[in-house]
């Protein structure tokens, strides 16, 4: 295959950041409040657990029977992105119709569900846009250069979901802005404008394909060594998979936590500005990982932030005033996104070059866990038992969540050590 000029090379990973930046922005202002809106419709918490988890199913549906497949054998990326963003701002407005007549028909409880499965069959369908640009970002940088490119990206996603967590707060406005479409017809249109940025893309990748150096990774991982990458592949997977239950299993529950009038008790703002730390702690924090990571390994980068992951969920409890979360939860936000900078760009390094649409289907499917799943599967569950079963009341019930979670990202964390990080070590 020929290799892109650096001039469109470039152009790709401008046009790839004005991408990242709204698509980040659509997901503060849309998902920020969405499990307090549909708490309030719904009014329990394993309920709202049900978007994220049935969005991650039809989208690891659709990653790994369709897209995936499709990215490796027709080499489309940028395509697969645009077709994605446009399906997805045409059914955001039939969601909406049909979200809105239901709540006029004072249907709470199936106006909520109504969302949840609109958006969960939207997702089968925008997934290709998930392995369409995790490739062509691959694609276009070399595992010299991709945990820097990784982490700028990601400081740019940061920034954007700070905004849009900054308007939401406003947006929101006790469920109106849900209620009256306002949120709706602001994705939309963001929308279609990132299906243009990369309609723009499609145009420097159209005559050729970028061929990535198979170059090894800084800290010793060989890339001629195909079944060796594919076992740690397998093993890095696998403690992934425990690790993103263990810290995803209390993200519903946490913004729950914050409304408590046992405990902080925070307004709509104030939830935002706790949120906003997060982001902002993120943002720095991908700049500096991602520079950290090209010099001296992943893993040793990776099993840092993971250590802070296991330490501040059973912290949240602490917090003894909006400030103090605040900084408690940007430590978290520190956590987060060393995981995933480091992860993706691991990731990148080891997956070959013909196979990066279906493997990356399955890191996509593997991080898609902390969409919802978790919180059905174990964070959910477990708060309502305790509080319907054992008469606990949510606090207590909530701080007993953080606590498991703590243990569950520990478990990760030593099978990573184990199995990907310890060989790694012994091939440098």
């Amino acid at each position: 295959m020929d290799t892109l000029q650096p001039t469109a090379q470039r152009s790709i990973i401008v046009n790839l950041s004005l991408f990242q930046f709204l698509s980040f922005v659509r997901r503060g202002i849309f998902y920020t409040f969405m499990i307090n809106y549909l708490f309030n419709l719904m009014q329990t918490v394993t309920s709202t657990t049900l978007l994220g988890t049935l969005n991650m199913v039809t989208s690891a549906l659709g990653q790994n029977l369709l897209w995936g497949k499709i990215a490796d054998r027709y080499k489309l990326r940028a395509k697969l992105i645009m077709a994605g963003e446009s399906i997805a701002a045409a059914t955001y407005l039939i969601v909406f119709l049909i979200h809105k007549s239901l709540l006029d028909m004072q249907a709470n409880f199936t106006s909520g569900l109504s969302l949840i499965l609109g958006l969960s069959c939207l997702e089968f369908f925008w997934s290709m846009s998930d392995v369409g640009w995790a490739a062509l970002l691959t694609d276009v940088t070399t595992s010299k250069t991709r945990g820097g490119i990784v982490g700028t990206l990601n400081f740019i996603a940061s920034l954007g979901r700070m905004i849009g967590i900054f308007f939401a707060g406003f947006l929101y406005n006790n469920g109106e802005g849900f209620r009256q479409g306002t949120i709706f017809y602001i994705v939309i249109a963001m929308l279609a404008t990132s299906a243009t940025i990369m309609w723009i893309t499609s145009m420097f990748t159209k005559k050729s394909n970028v061929k990535d150096e198979n170059l090894s990774m800084k800290g010793g991982l060989e890339k001629s060594s195909v079944n060796g990458n594919g076992n740690i592949y397998k093993w890095f997977l696998i403690s992934l998979i425990i690790i993103v239950i263990g810290a995803a299993c209390v993200n519903q529950v946490f913004l729950l936590f914050l409304k408590l009038p046992q405990g902080l008790n925070v307004s709509d703002p104030e939830m935002s500005f706790i949120l906003t730390a997060w982001t902002l702690a993120g943002m720095l924090t991908s700049l500096l990982v991602g520079w950290l990571t090209d010099r001296i390994g992943r893993a040793m980068v990776l099993v840092a932030g993971l250590i802070l992951a296991i330490i501040t969920p059973s912290v949240y409890r602490l917090a003894s005033n909006v400030l103090t979360m605040a900084l408690i939860y940007g430590l978290n936000g520190v956590a987060f996104w060393t995981v995933q900078t480091v992860g993706f760009t691991f990731a990148g390094d080891i997956i070959p070059e013909d196979h990066r649409g279906r493997l990356f289907s399955k890191y996509n499917t593997v991080m898609a866990l902390g969409w919802g799943p978790a919180g059905f599967l174990i964070g959910g569950p477990f708060s309502d038992i305790q509080t319907q079963n054992f008469g606990l009341t949510p606090y207590v019930a909530y701080v007993n969540t953080f606590h498991a979670s703590s243990i569950i990202i520990a478990l990760g964390t030593i099978l990573f050590a184990l199995k990907v990080a310890k060989p790694e070590t012994k091939t440098a």
